[in-house]
This record gives structure tokens, C-alpha cells and sequence, in this order.
């Protein structure tokens, strides 16, 4: 089994754990807690962080970093579609149902969605009810509006 290694990187809407081996970005969760910093961290996660950095200063649109889905085929089909969807845009879960050509599996979706472990990297952050309104995030509602706001703000700076 791989060494996993973690590193810290306080965002504008709190702590982000990363979490990752040599090769792959594993996991990008919002941490409620302060962890103790390991000493030495491969140069992956050090990137990892440094393109959030950009995203959070509205320098980044996509990632580049090697990241690794652990979870079903299912999930991983679920998490390949949201990589689709494009910055700033939203969509609802049955569109990613459609998209991965799976129409009633729209409460399977939003399932996959969150059990998502690569937070803005896979932007499940994007998903929203059929109906424009905001449904869970397991990083808070207010975060999931935080980071819709701040792409779109960065978006129409754009032009």
C-alpha cells in the first residue's frame, strides 16, 4: 500500500485537507479542524495546493495535477461527468443522469455526487436542484454558494 500524505491549505472559506501518495491527488475535503503538518510532502500535493491557490485568487479554471477516483464504476462515471461541466456553469443531477445516458438514475447521482472526494476539483459544487435551488454539500451550503458566486464574479471579469 502507497504512503498517503496530507497537507493543509487555508482557503477563503476555511481549511482544505489534501490528501495524496507520490503519484495521485486522493482526497480534497473541507476540514472543521486543524491537523498536525507532516515534515515532507511529495511535490504533487505541494501543487495541489498551489493551483486551489490560483482558483481562490480567480487565476484557474481547470486542474492539471494527477488526482485518483477511488470508489464504484458508477461513481467514477458520476465524477467523469462532473469534470464536463463547465466553470462557473450549473447543472441539475438529472442532467448529469442524461449526460451519462442513464436518465432515472437522478437519486443514484446525486448519491455519487456526495460521496465526491476531490472537493472543486470535481465540482459537485456545480450540481443543483431541478428546480435553480442549492441542495446539499458536504462542505456546507454556504460554501457550495460561496464558490458558485466566486466563479461566476470571476467569469464576468473575465469579459
Amino acid at each position: 500500500m502507497e504512503k498517503k500524505y496530507k497537507l493543509e491549505y487555508e482557503s477563503p472559506v476555511g481549511v482544505i485537507e489534501i490528501t495524496g501518495t507520490d503519484k495521485a491527488i486522493t482526497s480534497i475535503f473541507f476540514s472543521e479542524k486543524e491537523q498536525a503538518l507532516q515534515a515532507e510532502v511529495p511535490p504533487i500535493l505541494i501543487e495541489c495546493r498551489n493551483q486551489l491557490d490560483e482558483y481562490f485568487k480567480g487565476l484557474r479554471q481547470e486542474f492539471t495535477f494527477q488526482y485518483q477516483l477511488e470508489g464504484t464504476d458508477f461513481q467514477k462515471t458520476v465524477w467523469n461527468a462532473l469534470t464536463e461541466i463547465s466553470y462557473a456553469q450549473t447543472v441539475s443531477y438529472k442532467d448529469i443522469a442524461i449526460a451519462i445516458e442513464n436518465e432515472k438514475a437522478i437519486r443514484a447521482v446525486g448519491s455519487a455526487n456526495g460521496k465526491n472526494k476531490l472537493s472543486i476539483v470535481v465540482p459537485c459544487h456545480r450540481i443543483i436542484g431541478s428546480n435553480g435551488k442549492l441542495t446539499g454539500y458536504a462542505g456546507g451550503l454556504w460554501r457550495k454558494e460561496w464558490l458558485l458566486q466566486h466563479e461566476q464574479s470571476m467569469k464576468r471579469n473575465e469579459s
